[in-house]
């Protein structure tokens, strides 16, 4: 049995605006598929559903970070008994909050959500490979590559397919903004360098690149570590 591997699933692949059922038919199938080989555990971020209803509590009040991100727990939860419940007792029956506790299961096939405030999903998704000794994070979201500054802003913005975690800190930061959308957590960036993690960054819907993930082929994407 090869090792386990993690899979930070952003909200935005879940709900890109409404729940991607045709893309979860099909990471559905891969899972399974992969789960024979490896633990697989896939942790929920709260993308869009997140940010949209933050918003709404912007609209109205001013929100403090902290108001802010139990809004964004919560829709990782959501989006993690969806994914849960696809996979019927071929997963794990609980849906996992807290990374640092001992896993007592065993299936194959694991779905994680947020935990507390003061980082993303992706700070369980480290705690998580840490846990359950894999050593290695692929963040799936609505990219395909880290890039060295916000291309939606700058045209001459350039892709990156390689980098060091101190090299990825220089882009992002070390400090975790509620809200923010980074292509990794920059808190969750610094426990993945203390831990010797590597996390690739791949767009979410691309199963056929994502299958040469797991296969240690070419792919499209970054590496970070």
């Amino acid at each position: 049995m090869e090792k386990p591997i993690i899979i930070s699933l952003g909200g935005s692949v879940i709900v890109p605006g409404s729940v991607d059922t045709v893309f979860l038919r099909k990471f559905r199938d891969f899972i399974i598929k992969e789960s024979k080989k490896r633990r697989v555990v896939i942790v929920c971020g709260g993308g869009w559903t997140a940010r949209i209803y933050g918003s709404a509590a912007k609209e109205i009040i001013k929100v403090n970070g902290f108001d802010l991100d139990l809004i964004g727990i919560r829709a990782t939860k959501l989006n993690a008994e969806l994914v849960r419940v696809l996979f019927g007792s071929l997963a794990h029956k609980d849906v996992i909050e807290n990374p640092t506790k001992k896993i007592k299961t065993n299936k194959k096939i694991i779905v994680a959500s947020g935990w507390v405030p003061g980082f993303s999903s992706d700070m369980d998704a480290v705690l998580l490979a840490k846990n359950v000794g894999a050593d290695k994070v692929i963040n799936l979201s609505n990219i395909s590559y880290v890039f060295d500054k916000n291309p939606k802003k700058f045209k001459d913005a350039v892709k990156i397919t390689k980098i060091s975690w101190a090299g990825f800190q220089k882009i992002v930061g070390t400090k975790w903004v509620a809200g923010s959308s980074f292509p990794f957590d920059p808190e969750a960036s610094k426990k993945a360098s203390l831990f010797k993690l590597k996390v690739v960054v791949a767009k979410g819907t691309d199963l056929n690149n994502l299958k040469n993930i797991f296969e240690g082929k070419k792919f499209i994407g970054t590496v970070i570590g």
